[in-house]
Parts: C-alpha cells; structure tokens; sequence
C-alpha cells in the first residue's frame, strides 16, 4: 500500500477534510487535492486507512461524536462517506447516512469549519413523466420521503437547508450528482443494469444521465478551490434515448403498464423479495436529468460523456445478474429462470390482467 510521506506546503490555503477517503470518489478526490499546490493539507477521514499519498489519515468513524477533535485544523470539510448499495438494510442505510451528515455538520460548527461540503444525488428531483430535461439546478425536490434511498438524500438536504439556523458560522453547500457510474459503484440505478432485460414504462421515455465517479471527483475540487456556491448539480453533458441505451447494453427493454409495473413491485418488495421500494423503480422508468449551469460557468467539464459512463457501468456489473434491484446467484443464476423471475412475474401478471379484462 502505497502510504508516503505528507509533502510540506508554504501555502496559506485551506485544509481541507475529505470522508469517506479510502475508497471511491473521496479516495479520487482526496488524491486530486493532495496534488493541488494551492491547498495547504489534505486530511483523510474514513473508518479504514487507505492508500492515497500525500495525506494526513485520520481514521475515525464519520458518526463518532468525537468527530470535532479531529477537525480542529479543518478550514472545508467534504462528506463522500455514503452507503447507497441496496443490499444494505434501510433502517442501518438511512442511519449511517443522516447520521454522519448530522454529525459531520455539528462536528463542523464544534470545531469551527467554516464550510461543510454534503453531496447528495440529483435523485431528489424526483423522477416522473412530467419532469423537464434537463432540471434546472433550483428545481423543486419532488422525490418521496420514503424508506428508499432517495429518502436519505431529502434528509441530508433538509440538514443543510437549515444548518444556517442551528449553525450559523458554518456554510453548507449541496452537491447532487447524476446517476453514479464507475469501479465500486453498485446502486438501484447500476442494479437495473444487470438485469436479463431492462424494464419500460409504457408512455415513457427515460433520459439517461450519468456521472462518472471521476467526474464527481473533479467537480468537488473546483466547488472547493472555487468556492462555489450551491446547490451544484454534476453529470455528463446531455442524455441518452432508449435506443441508444439499447445499443450499448446489448439489452432489449420490457414495456409494460405504469401502474401495473410499480404496483408489483410494492408487493414484491412487502413480501422482501426485492430490496427496493417500488418508488426506486421511477428512476430507471422515468427522466432526471440535471442541467450542470453552475458547474460550467466555472470552467468545469466533465471527462466521460454518457456512452462512456454507462459502458464503465455494464463493465462493472458484468457477470452479475439483478432482477428490480435483487441480485440472484448461486442455485438461481440461470438467466432464463430466477435471473429473469421477478420481471417475469410482472409480465405474467400483466398478461392475466389483460385476459380478465378481455373475459369481462
């Protein structure tokens, strides 16, 4: 492991703070501003000591209410310390992330950082038939306060919303990313991915935006050595089609009926057959895509467009098999049966609807 010594800085710069720096887009990011001449030194937050050189590691527990002793010379504190694998139970998901956000801020105000950095994820837009494409950055946040993981996000931004009331020295700036893609990245979103087929809304037409962890990484360091100003929202430029998507993944879509479709999936979801609420399904159903204004009047540019970004996604899902966000293996990893189960259950449903009605 490649661990190095802290290079000395004769900057006058902030120091800045990155959780969740061992892995993912804190690890990149944490090694970008380790780099920087500019920044006077990088400290390094997770529960595990990484690799990145150049760092001071501070290993703690981002939820730890000894948090503020290890952020006494923190001028800007970036929070990419996030559990958003479906796999995870919701109740220790939503607990690890609100919770660490909470205590990142109020760690923050104890040992007067002067900015908190919260990344969330555009996913609080909500997605439905009606949004625009893109979504303005001040769009209102339409997602549902349910047990999903956007839920968690709508939290983390009502946190900010108001951490200018219970924490008045501190400025907290919002950063959503578009669909994550990358190593290491599994969510509702890649899940859908490595499903046999992937599943349609009948009358819609999803817009597919993605960000690519190296993406988020670099626009994190422009929204700190700029001192941006949030909300930000980050994402590859435009969006791709169905049919487009189609191409890339090599998958054919699976139209069927809205309320159909999403009503199955609460029932399946009830009976703990799949790890997501049926309210995850409007994201891989319908479009949010995020216009990135703030981002690129300062300069930003990402360096992945979609295509790229999605074919980095179906080559980290390569070889899994997920069906409405269940991954399936072992004894049911046979894509013509259990790998293809629950939309297959969907499908025959809808078909013995169809003929009830055709019978009526």
């Amino acid at each position: 492991m490649a661990t190095g010594k802290v290079r000395p800085r004769r900057s006058k710069g902030p120091v800045v703070a990155v959780t969740g720096a061992a892995t993912g887009a804190g690890r990149l990011l944490a090694a970008r501003l380790a780099e920087r001449e500019e920044i006077r030194k990088v400290v390094a937050i997770d529960g595990h000591r990484g690799d990145v050189a150049g760092v001071t590691w501070r290993v703690v527990d981002i939820r730890d209410p000894l948090l503020p002793g290890r952020l006494s010379d923190v001028d800007v504190i970036v929070n990419l310390d996030l559990e958003r694998s479906p796999d995870v139970d919701p109740r220790e998901r939503r607990t690890h992330n609100v919770r660490g956000a909470q205590t990142v801020v109020t760690a923050a105000a104890a040992a007067r950082v002067r900015r908190v950095v919260l990344v969330t994820s555009a996913m609080v837009y909500g997605a439905g038939p009606g949004n625009e494409v893109p979504l303005s950055e001040d769009a209102p946040l339409l997602a549902e306060a349910s047990t999903s993981i956007a839920g968690d996000y709508l939290e983390i931004e009502e946190l900010a919303a108001t951490a200018h009331l219970t924490h008045p020295g501190v400025e907290v700036t919002v950063v959503r990313p578009a669909a994550l893609a990358g190593p290491g990245v599994d969510t509702v979103v890649t899940r859908h991915f490595e499903a046999p087929r992937l599943l349609s809304v009948k009358g819609s037409t999803p817009g597919w935006q993605f960000c690519h962890i190296d993406d988020l990484a670099s626009a994190l360091d422009v929204v700190v050595t700029e001192n941006l100003a949030g909300p930000l929202a980050v994402g590859s430029e435009g969006w791709l089609g169905p049919e487009e998507v189609a191409e890339i993944t090599g998958k054919r879509p699976i139209e069927l009926p809205a309320a159909l479709t999403f009503g199955m999936a609460q029932r399946l979801h009830r009976l703990g057959m799949t790890p997501a609420p049926a309210t995850d399904l409007h994201y891989v159903a319908y479009p949010w895509v995020v216009d990135c204004a703030r981002l690129r009047a300062a300069g930003w540019k990402p360096l992945h467009d979609n295509a790229a970004a999605l074919r980095a996604v179906m080559e980290e899902t390569a070889g899994r098999h997920a069906v409405v966000g269940r991954r399936v293996g072992g004894k049911e990893a046979t894509m013509a049966t259990a790998a293809g189960a629950t939309v297959a259950a969907i499908g025959a449903a809808a078909a013995i609807r169809r003929a009830r009605k055709r019978r009526r």
